[in-house]
Protein backbone atom coordinates (compact mmCIF):
# COMPACT_ATOMS: atom_id res chain seq x y z
CA UNK A 1 0.00 0.00 0.00
CA UNK A 2 1.37 3.40 -0.98
CA UNK A 3 1.07 6.16 1.60
CA UNK A 4 0.77 9.68 0.26
CA UNK A 5 -1.86 11.56 2.24
CA UNK A 6 -0.62 12.12 5.80
CA UNK A 7 -2.47 13.94 8.58
CA UNK A 8 -0.44 14.83 11.68
CA UNK A 9 -2.43 15.85 14.76
CA UNK A 10 -0.32 18.06 17.01
CA UNK A 11 1.87 20.85 15.67
CA UNK A 12 4.51 20.76 18.37
CA UNK A 13 8.20 20.18 17.76
CA UNK A 14 7.89 16.49 16.84
CA UNK A 15 4.77 16.96 14.74
CA UNK A 16 6.42 19.75 12.77
CA UNK A 17 9.67 17.80 12.34
CA UNK A 18 7.87 14.78 10.88
CA UNK A 19 5.62 17.01 8.78
CA UNK A 20 8.60 18.80 7.25
CA UNK A 21 10.58 15.61 6.57
CA UNK A 22 7.63 13.78 5.04
CA UNK A 23 6.60 16.78 2.91
CA UNK A 24 10.17 17.14 1.67
CA UNK A 25 10.05 13.65 0.19
CA UNK A 26 6.82 14.33 -1.65
CA UNK A 27 4.09 13.25 0.74
CA UNK A 28 0.99 15.43 0.98
CA UNK A 29 1.01 16.54 4.63
CA UNK A 30 -1.65 18.30 6.67
CA UNK A 31 -0.86 19.55 10.17
CA UNK A 32 -3.80 19.69 12.59
CA UNK A 33 -3.86 21.72 15.80
CA UNK A 34 -6.20 23.76 18.00
CA UNK A 35 -3.98 26.88 18.02
CA UNK A 36 -5.42 28.94 15.17
CA UNK A 37 -2.64 31.51 15.38
CA UNK A 38 0.05 28.89 14.83
CA UNK A 39 -1.99 27.24 12.11
CA UNK A 40 -2.24 30.56 10.28
CA UNK A 41 1.53 31.06 10.57
CA UNK A 42 2.35 27.52 9.45
CA UNK A 43 -0.05 27.66 6.52
CA UNK A 44 1.31 31.00 5.39
CA UNK A 45 5.03 30.56 6.09
CA UNK A 46 5.55 26.79 6.07
CA UNK A 47 7.97 25.03 8.44
CA UNK A 48 11.56 26.25 8.57
CA UNK A 49 13.68 23.23 9.45
CA UNK A 50 17.28 23.63 10.62
CA UNK A 51 19.20 20.37 10.86
CA UNK A 52 22.58 18.88 9.98
CA UNK A 53 21.80 19.35 6.27
CA UNK A 54 21.24 23.09 6.65
CA UNK A 55 18.18 25.30 6.78
CA UNK A 56 15.19 25.30 4.43
CA UNK A 57 11.48 26.08 4.47
CA UNK A 58 8.92 23.40 3.62
CA UNK A 59 5.31 24.30 2.77
CA UNK A 60 2.54 22.31 4.50
CA UNK A 61 -1.20 22.59 4.94
CA UNK A 62 -2.25 23.60 8.46
CA UNK A 63 -5.89 23.20 9.44
CA UNK A 64 -8.20 22.57 12.36
CA UNK A 65 -9.55 19.03 12.66
CA UNK A 66 -12.98 20.10 11.44
CA UNK A 67 -11.44 21.57 8.28
CA UNK A 68 -9.70 18.33 7.27
CA UNK A 69 -11.91 16.53 4.78
CA UNK A 70 -9.61 13.70 3.83
CA UNK A 71 -9.04 11.19 2.49
CA UNK A 72 -6.02 10.15 4.53
CA UNK A 73 -3.69 7.17 4.23
CA UNK A 74 -1.92 7.78 7.55
CA UNK A 75 -3.06 9.66 10.66
CA UNK A 76 -0.30 10.39 13.19
CA UNK A 77 -0.89 11.49 16.77
CA UNK A 78 1.74 13.85 18.19
CA UNK A 79 -0.21 15.68 20.89
CA UNK A 80 0.67 15.46 24.57
CA UNK A 81 -0.60 12.13 25.84
CA UNK A 82 -3.29 13.61 28.10
CA UNK A 83 -4.98 14.91 24.93
CA UNK A 84 -4.77 11.66 22.93
CA UNK A 85 -8.37 10.54 23.23
CA UNK A 86 -9.80 13.96 22.33
CA UNK A 87 -7.30 14.41 19.51
CA UNK A 88 -8.16 11.04 17.97
CA UNK A 89 -11.87 11.77 18.25
CA UNK A 90 -11.41 15.13 16.54
CA UNK A 91 -10.29 13.36 13.35
CA UNK A 92 -12.66 10.45 13.73
CA UNK A 93 -14.23 11.28 10.37
CA UNK A 94 -10.98 10.08 8.78
CA UNK A 95 -11.26 6.60 10.37
CA UNK A 96 -12.20 4.72 7.23
CA UNK A 97 -11.12 1.31 5.88
CA UNK A 98 -7.55 1.42 4.62
CA UNK A 99 -6.48 4.27 6.94
CA UNK A 100 -3.55 3.57 9.29
CA UNK A 101 -3.27 5.40 12.62
CA UNK A 102 0.08 5.76 14.40
CA UNK A 103 1.18 7.02 17.80
CA UNK A 104 4.83 7.73 18.61
CA UNK A 105 3.92 9.64 21.77
CA UNK A 106 5.45 9.23 25.20
CA UNK A 107 3.76 7.08 27.81
CA UNK A 108 1.35 4.19 28.09
CA UNK A 109 -2.21 4.21 26.81
CA UNK A 110 -1.97 6.24 23.61
CA UNK A 111 -2.73 3.30 21.31
CA UNK A 112 -5.68 2.41 23.51
CA UNK A 113 -6.91 6.00 23.20
CA UNK A 114 -6.65 5.74 19.41
CA UNK A 115 -8.58 2.47 19.52
CA UNK A 116 -11.64 4.31 20.82
CA UNK A 117 -11.90 5.94 17.39
CA UNK A 118 -9.86 3.82 14.94
CA UNK A 119 -10.08 0.06 14.40
CA UNK A 120 -7.42 -1.73 16.51
CA UNK A 121 -6.22 -3.65 13.44
CA UNK A 122 -5.35 -0.32 11.80
CA UNK A 123 -3.31 1.08 14.71
CA UNK A 124 0.47 1.19 14.90
CA UNK A 125 2.46 2.26 17.93
CA UNK A 126 6.10 2.94 18.54
CA UNK A 127 8.82 5.17 19.88
CA UNK A 128 11.21 7.74 18.48
CA UNK A 129 14.23 9.55 19.83
CA UNK A 130 14.64 12.10 17.06
CA UNK A 131 15.68 15.43 18.57
CA UNK A 132 13.36 18.35 17.88
CA UNK A 133 13.12 21.81 19.43
CA UNK A 134 10.74 24.65 18.60
CA UNK A 135 12.62 27.86 17.93
CA UNK A 136 9.52 29.86 17.09
CA UNK A 137 5.98 29.34 15.79
CA UNK A 138 7.24 27.96 12.48
CA UNK A 139 10.90 27.10 13.15
CA UNK A 140 12.23 23.67 14.17
CA UNK A 141 15.79 22.63 15.02
CA UNK A 142 16.87 18.99 14.87
CA UNK A 143 20.55 18.06 15.18
CA UNK A 144 22.03 14.60 15.56
CA UNK A 145 20.68 11.18 14.78
CA UNK A 146 17.37 9.60 15.68
CA UNK A 147 15.44 6.43 15.12
CA UNK A 148 11.87 5.12 14.98
CA UNK A 149 10.68 1.68 16.08
CA UNK A 150 7.09 0.83 15.21
CA UNK A 151 4.77 -2.13 15.05
CA UNK A 152 1.18 -3.24 15.43
CA UNK A 153 -0.91 -2.35 18.47
CA UNK A 154 -2.44 -5.79 17.96
CA UNK A 155 -0.97 -8.63 15.85
CA UNK A 156 -3.46 -8.00 13.02
CA UNK A 157 -2.06 -4.48 12.60
CA UNK A 158 1.52 -5.63 11.97
CA UNK A 159 0.95 -5.80 8.21
CA UNK A 160 0.36 -2.03 8.16
CA UNK A 161 3.84 -1.31 9.53
CA UNK A 162 6.14 -1.92 6.49
CA UNK A 163 4.56 0.74 4.21
CA UNK A 164 4.85 3.35 6.97
CA UNK A 165 8.46 2.37 7.66
CA UNK A 166 9.23 2.60 3.93
CA UNK A 167 7.80 6.14 3.79
CA UNK A 168 9.74 7.23 6.87
CA UNK A 169 13.01 5.76 5.64
CA UNK A 170 12.53 7.44 2.27
CA UNK A 171 12.09 10.71 4.19
CA UNK A 172 15.35 10.32 6.10
CA UNK A 173 13.59 9.20 9.29
CA UNK A 174 15.45 5.97 10.04
CA UNK A 175 12.80 3.38 10.96
CA UNK A 176 12.61 -0.31 11.82
CA UNK A 177 9.54 -2.50 12.05
CA UNK A 178 9.66 -4.06 15.51
CA UNK A 179 7.53 -7.14 16.30
CA UNK A 180 8.25 -6.48 19.99
CA UNK A 181 7.11 -2.87 19.88
CA UNK A 182 5.28 -3.16 23.22
CA UNK A 183 8.66 -3.74 24.88
CA UNK A 184 10.11 -0.72 23.08
CA UNK A 185 7.30 1.47 24.43
CA UNK A 186 7.80 0.21 27.98
CA UNK A 187 11.58 0.68 27.74
CA UNK A 188 11.04 4.34 26.89
CA UNK A 189 8.50 4.66 29.69
CA UNK A 190 11.10 3.29 32.12
CA UNK A 191 13.66 5.86 30.97
CA UNK A 192 11.18 8.74 31.15
CA UNK A 193 9.75 7.62 34.49
CA UNK A 194 13.25 7.45 35.96
CA UNK A 195 14.18 11.02 35.06
CA UNK A 196 11.15 13.17 34.23
CA UNK A 197 9.24 13.13 37.50
CA UNK A 198 12.40 13.54 39.60
CA UNK A 199 13.44 16.52 37.49
CA UNK A 200 9.98 18.06 37.81
CA UNK A 201 9.93 17.70 41.60
CA UNK A 202 13.49 18.95 42.14
CA UNK A 203 13.78 21.48 39.31
CA UNK A 204 17.17 19.98 38.44
CA UNK A 205 18.67 19.42 35.01
CA UNK A 206 19.60 15.87 34.04
CA UNK A 207 23.18 16.51 35.15
CA UNK A 208 21.93 17.85 38.47
CA UNK A 209 20.46 14.43 39.24
CA UNK A 210 23.82 12.74 38.61
CA UNK A 211 24.60 12.11 42.28
CA UNK A 212 24.15 9.05 44.50
CA UNK A 213 20.63 10.02 45.68
CA UNK A 214 19.48 10.73 42.13
CA UNK A 215 20.95 7.52 40.81
CA UNK A 216 19.33 5.51 43.61
CA UNK A 217 15.92 6.99 42.79
CA UNK A 218 16.34 6.46 39.04
CA UNK A 219 17.53 2.88 39.57
CA UNK A 220 14.62 2.06 41.85
CA UNK A 221 12.13 3.38 39.30
CA UNK A 222 13.68 1.41 36.43
CA UNK A 223 13.45 -1.74 38.55
CA UNK A 224 9.79 -1.09 39.35
CA UNK A 225 8.88 -0.49 35.70
CA UNK A 226 10.67 -3.69 34.62
CA UNK A 227 8.75 -5.64 37.28
CA UNK A 228 5.38 -4.15 36.28
CA UNK A 229 6.02 -4.86 32.60
CA UNK A 230 6.94 -8.47 33.41
CA UNK A 231 3.70 -8.87 35.35
CA UNK A 232 1.87 -7.88 32.17
CA UNK A 233 3.81 -10.36 30.04
CA UNK A 234 6.31 -7.88 28.60
CA UNK A 235 9.91 -8.87 29.26
CA UNK A 236 12.37 -5.97 29.32
CA UNK A 237 16.16 -6.11 29.27
CA UNK A 238 17.08 -3.78 32.10
CA UNK A 239 20.73 -3.26 31.13
CA UNK A 240 20.09 -1.02 28.06
CA UNK A 241 17.65 1.12 30.07
CA UNK A 242 20.20 1.64 32.84
CA UNK A 243 22.80 2.45 30.18
CA UNK A 244 20.54 5.10 28.62
CA UNK A 245 19.92 6.72 32.01
CA UNK A 246 23.67 6.71 32.70
CA UNK A 247 24.44 8.17 29.26
CA UNK A 248 21.88 10.94 29.72
CA UNK A 249 23.25 11.90 33.13
CA UNK A 250 26.80 12.05 31.81
CA UNK A 251 26.20 13.59 28.37
CA UNK A 252 22.98 15.63 28.56
CA UNK A 253 23.85 17.41 31.76
CA UNK A 254 22.31 20.76 30.87
CA UNK A 255 19.08 19.31 29.49
CA UNK A 256 15.78 20.04 31.24
CA UNK A 257 13.45 17.04 31.09
CA UNK A 258 10.31 17.60 29.04
CA UNK A 259 8.02 17.22 32.06
CA UNK A 260 9.96 19.92 33.91
CA UNK A 261 9.75 22.13 30.83
CA UNK A 262 5.97 21.65 30.79
CA UNK A 263 5.66 22.67 34.42
CA UNK A 264 7.88 25.72 34.02
CA UNK A 265 5.80 26.77 31.00
CA UNK A 266 2.55 26.41 32.93
CA UNK A 267 1.38 23.37 30.96
CA UNK A 268 -0.14 20.15 32.37
CA UNK A 269 2.39 17.33 32.59
CA UNK A 270 2.22 13.79 31.21
CA UNK A 271 2.59 12.28 34.68
CA UNK A 272 -0.56 10.15 34.34
CA UNK A 273 0.71 8.28 31.27
CA UNK A 274 4.23 7.79 32.62
CA UNK A 275 4.77 7.33 36.39
CA UNK A 276 1.05 7.39 37.13
CA UNK A 277 0.33 4.71 34.53
CA UNK A 278 3.14 2.48 35.80
CA UNK A 279 1.74 2.71 39.34
CA UNK A 280 -1.79 1.86 38.13
CA UNK A 281 -0.56 -1.07 36.03
CA UNK A 282 1.44 -2.30 39.00
CA UNK A 283 -1.51 -2.08 41.35
CA UNK A 284 -3.62 -4.05 38.87
CA UNK A 285 -1.18 -6.99 39.09
CA UNK A 286 -0.15 -6.65 42.72
CA UNK A 287 3.32 -5.24 41.97
CA UNK A 288 4.50 -2.61 44.44
CA UNK A 289 5.82 0.64 42.94
CA UNK A 290 6.56 2.79 46.01
CA UNK A 291 9.14 5.10 44.43
CA UNK A 292 7.34 5.54 41.11
CA UNK A 293 3.99 6.12 42.82
CA UNK A 294 5.42 8.59 45.33
CA UNK A 295 7.02 10.71 42.62
CA UNK A 296 3.73 10.65 40.69
CA UNK A 297 1.96 11.98 43.77
CA UNK A 298 4.58 14.68 44.28
CA UNK A 299 4.10 15.90 40.71
CA UNK A 300 0.32 15.86 41.27
CA UNK A 301 0.82 18.00 44.38
CA UNK A 302 2.83 20.50 42.35
CA UNK A 303 0.08 20.63 39.75
CA UNK A 304 -2.49 21.26 42.48
CA UNK A 305 -0.36 24.08 43.87
CA UNK A 306 -0.04 25.51 40.38
CA UNK A 307 -3.83 25.43 39.94
CA UNK A 308 -3.69 22.91 37.09
CA UNK A 309 -5.31 20.07 39.03
CA UNK A 310 -8.05 19.81 41.65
Amino acid sequence: MDINEVVIVGAGAMGCLFAAKLAECGASVTLVDVDRGRLDSLGRDGITLRDDEGERTVPVRALTAAQVEGPADLVMLFTKSMHSEAAAASVGHLARPGVTALTLQNGIGNAEALAKTFAPASILMGVTDFPADLEGPTRIASHGKGHVRLGGHVPQAQAAAPPVAELFNRSGLETDVDPQVQAAVWEKVAFNAALNAMATVTGLTVGGMDAPPGRRIAGAIVGEVVAVAAAHGIELDRAPIDAKVDFAMKNHRGHKASMLQDRLAGRPTEIETINGAVARFGEARGVATPVTATLADLVRLLEISDGRRT
